[in-house]
């Protein structure tokens, strides 16, 4: 027997969570002074999360401690379920050296449980579109720990995500750009257009003046690399913009009127990072 992990950096809707039987890791964010554990937007005012950080709110995410981890992953160890969790990218956070703790106790404790992770990589629905994909392999493959991870392995490339953020301000406070460029670039309304590279790393991948520049250019990367695998989703998320999500998805729908389009909210994990009124898309693709 086997059992696949994921956890809520990845922003997998929870209703397709619980379809998969997926065991969910809630990762933590704090507002106001004030933690909360991302539930998947089961229970999630996330206009409220943006409306408090429009306001100047501060809001930041921590890591997970061992324990945390060894609280998820032990009852399965306890009954001998051999565990795949497939995590966002460990590039961008130190929270798995404390899983990595976990897991060594764990292990030695229950010697005979296999516990394998994989690296997506990718973060957001970067991450989540991979989970959603590959849980279905692990589900056919009646928990085929090999089986999915071979299959990961050939897509971990093809999964390419864009977006945009409303405000630099926020990028300047998680040190990804320096406050005075930050300020630089809101006052001329430059638009950089990030995604994740192949290292797992928040790239910039273009600097777009305005943000009519900066959505065509999405559209263009879109147009380039989109490529169907496996009737896999095209993702559409925002920070509570929707006019800017309702201009995507119609974009979208244009250059691909069969493609199945999902729409999501931006969570409060990515979205303290992030900002109000960030956009993006995720799909699968040529390449990152």
């Amino acid at each position: 027997m086997a059992v696949l992990f994921c956890d809520t950096d990845c922003e997998l809707w929870y209703t397709h969570a619980r379809e998969l039987n997926i065991q969910v890791i809630k990762m933590p964010y704090t507002i106001d002074g004030v933690e909360y554990m991302y539930d998947l937007g089961e229970n999630t005012d996330f206009k409220g999360f943006f409306d408090k950080m429009r306001a100047g709110s501060s809001a930041f995410t921590s890591a997970l401690n061992e324990q945390d981890y060894i609280d998820y992953f032990e009852p399965y160890f306890k009954k001998g379920e051999d565990i795949l969790y497939i995590a966002f990218s460990s590039k961008m956070s130190g929270t798995f050296v404390q899983m990595e703790s976990a897991v060594n106790k764990l292990s030695k404790e229950y010697p005979g449980v296999r516990f394998v992770k994989f690296d997506t990589l990718n973060i957001c629905l970067g991450a989540g579109l991979m989970v959603y994909m590959a849980a279905k392999v692990f589900n056919q493959n009646g928990g085929d720990i090999d089986a999915t991870v071979k299959y990961l392995e050939g897509i971990v490339n093809n999964v390419c995500m864009r977006f945009v953020v409303g405000d630099l301000k926020y990028l300047a406070r998680g040190g990804r750009l320096s406050p005075a460029k930050a300020a630089m670039g809101n006052l001329f309304h430059f638009k950089p257009v990030l995604g994740v590279n192949d290292a797992g790393e928040i790239d910039v991948f273009s600097k777009q003046n305005g943000a009519k520049k900066a959505m065509s250019y999405v559209m263009q990367q879109f147009e380039e690399k989109y490529r169907d695998i496996g009737g896999a989703p095209i993702v559409i998320v925002g920070a509570d913009c929707d006019d800017k999500v309702n201009e995507l998805v119609s974009r979208v729908k244009e250059k691909c009127p069969d493609a199945t389009i999902w729409t999501q909210p931006i969570g409060p994990v990515i979205g303290a990072h992030c900002g109000p009124d960030t956009y993006g898309i995720i799909f699968t693709a040529t390449s990152r």
